[in-house]
């Protein structure tokens, strides 16, 4: 099957893929963009599994500050080389990254940074909440476990929706970055300031 060129710019353009891999996707999937798509998304994730072993030494901290003045954020995002963290694209990702974190207020990191005390409090609240509906004890876990799984993505900055793309949490975001800059990349910390 022949691929149109303004195909593979549309997907290029929805995906950040380039533009052979976003032409081989298509071809795949007999000129599904959709389909396209969703190939690319689980490229991108053992691509960027790949990287995670190698090592961020370079890096940038970045501020954003909102118009009104009262309102911003600092994030330190790490990556492998110093060519890397003068790129645009990756100073872009880093402002994206200190607004979503303004817009958001998450109060850690990942789950491992949650501690377990607070993990517990949360989990007796929600037990608490389901002992009077009347259900059976293994279903009342698995609810619970809902209502903690969806706790962390307030919470926990990596499970948070992106503000600018709803469809993906900010880990996904980080991850599909990896795989356009080519670079293992993490967020180290960051940092919420309102007035």
């Amino acid at each position: 099957m022949t691929i149109d060129a303004k195909l593979v710019s549309d997907l290029r353009a929805q995906t950040g893929a380039g533009m052979m891999d976003a032409k081989k996707a298509l071809e795949e999937t007999a000129g599904d963009i959709e389909k396209a798509i969703s190939l690319l998304r689980e490229r991108g994730v053992a691509k960027a599994a790949k990287k995670a072993d190698r090592e961020t030494h370079e890096g940038r901290v970045h501020s954003y500050t909102h118009a009104n003045g009262k309102l911003g954020a600092m994030v330190e995002v790490l990556c492998e080389t110093d060519f890397v963290a003068r790129n645009e694209a990756f100073i872009a990702m880093c402002n994206d990254l200190a607004m979503h974190v303004s817009a958001a207020d998450p109060l850690y990191l990942s789950r491992q940074d949650v501690p377990l005390e607070t993990v517990e409090k949360e989990r007796a609240i929600y037990t608490a909440e389901m002992e009077g509906a009347g259900k059976p004890t293994d279903v009342i876990a698995k609810i619970v476990e809902g209502k903690l799984s969806k706790w962390y993505s307030e919470v926990v900055l990596l499970e948070q929706p992106f503000i600018k793309d709803e469809d993906q949490t900010i880990e996904e975001f980080l991850k599909s970055k990896i795989v356009s800059l080519g670079e293992n990349m993490q967020i180290r910390r960051f940092a919420r300031f309102s007035i």
